[in-house]
């Protein structure tokens, strides 16, 4: 399946860089063709001799050789790959390719490729949760890269949690769903939302609620991996995406998640919003913060955008729409009233009274209502498996 493919593979100073060896067996086993790139520190945990032996490659790391005047064109390196490949990805690797700073060959070569581009972070946990390395992350995926989501377990550091760098195996069948593009939706575009909107009061407060996305990013990596190309639309969210066919657009408020709806949904032919939108925004916006005072505070709300309605009028021959309901009375009357006035194919009901359901949790419950009047019950499991039952019953209206 990797048969011919010209791999960069950029690997960095982390302990686990050990497991580049590993990558470069499996990946010429497959005949591929590896070209490693180097960062000086990574030097410091294994040799470049090992790693050119098992390529059958000079390992490259500087720009050039000052007493021979020979260079490494950066530039024709981004251009000759298939795919560049950065395992391990440290800390501060990814801060660096998310800032654009090219102060190593690497990093120069990263800017130049016009191939995908997937990052394995490694590093230890503490590190991986801090706000800046989840937000480079994200700025990341935003342009298009790749996330090799990390493992969980035992680090170097001693401490136990996220933050391993994945196995040489799991990137292997990373790049071989990329190359393959294999499934029954192989070739369709998907569109998903996730996650809440924000609707600010002032620079500090705002209007929300409790989703964590952990649905919507599910049904993605569902879709993906039946061979879909998926553009995810999220709100504010601590999820990540990691499969290769998943391109994560992060947005705030109701306005912005159907600006960029918008401009997704015509070339779109699956449409899923699970996205928890707010109803609701303040109608004036502070630009200052709002004093505390004496008496009570009144706010005036005025209507968002509704998206569902919006893109439900503008559905085409061809387009298949999900949407979501989540009730707390009358669930089933609501969500059949909202599943024909926003012109959906098919609605997932939630109910709030099922424990087990809902925010939060990494469990859920539904009910999948299709417009010629089929229910299909889901019991109270996995949400990755709830996402598969829902994008089985979009795949047999694809049928």
């Amino acid at each position: 399946m990797l048969s011919g493919k010209k791999i960069l593979l950029g690997v960095t100073g982390s302990i686990a860089a050990y497991k580049a060896a590993l990558i470069i067996r499996l990946l010429v086993k497959q005949q591929a063709e590896v070209q490693v790139i180097m960062t000086p520190d990574a030097r410091n945990f294994i040799t470049p001799l090992t790693l050119a032996t098992l390529s059958g490659k000079p390992v490259l790391t500087d720009f050039g050789d000052h007493d021979t005047g020979t260079w490494n064109n950066h530039v024709a390196l981004g251009l000759w790959a298939d795919a560049l490949v950065i395992a391990p990805a440290t800390a501060n690797t990814l801060a660096a390719m998310s800032h654009g700073i090219c102060d190593n060959l690497l990093l120069a070569t990263y800017l130049s490729a016009r191939s995908p581009v997937f990052f394995a972070p490694a590093m230890d946990l503490d590190m991986l949760q801090h706000p800046t390395t989840r937000e480079n992350i994200s700025r990341l995926q935003s342009f298009g890269n790749h996330l090799i989501t990390p493992g969980i377990g035992d680090l170097a550091s001693g401490l136990t949690g996220p933050g391993r760098m994945a196995e040489p195996e799991e990137i292997i069948q990373y790049l071989e769903a990329h190359f393959s593009g294999s499934g029954l939706l192989k070739g369709k575009q998907a569109l998903v939302t996730a996650g809440p909107t924000y609707e600010a009061l002032d620079p500090v407060r705002f209007i929300g609620n409790h989703s964590t996305g952990k649905m919507g990013f599910a049904i993605a990596e569902s879709l993906a991996k039946q061979g879909a190309q998926v553009n995810l639309v999220t709100g504010p969210t601590h999820q990540q995406a990691s499969h290769p066919r998943i391109k994560v657009h992060a947005v705030t408020s109701a306005e912005d998640m159907y600006n960029t709806c918008d401009k997704l949904f015509d070339t779109s032919q699956i449409i899923v919003l699970s996205a928890a939108v707010a109803d609701y925004r303040p109608l004036h916006r502070s630009e200052q913060k709002i004093k505390k005072q004496d008496s009570s505070l009144t706010l005036e709300l005025t209507k968002t955008v509704d998206i569902a309605a919006q893109l439900g009028g503008r559905k085409k021959a061809g387009q298949i729409i999900v949407g979501f309901a989540l009730e707390t009375e009358h669930e089933k009357a609501n969500a059949e009233k909202k599943l024909m006035s926003k012109n959906f194919d098919l609605i997932v009901l939630n109910s709030l009274n099922n424990p087990g359901a809902g925010f939060g949790h990494d469990t859920n419950q539904v009910e999948i209502l299709g417009r010629d009047g089929s229910s299909v019950m889901v019991p109270l499991k996995a949400k990755t498996a709830v996402a598969e039952d829902i994008v089985q019953a979009i795949i047999k209206l694809h049928a």
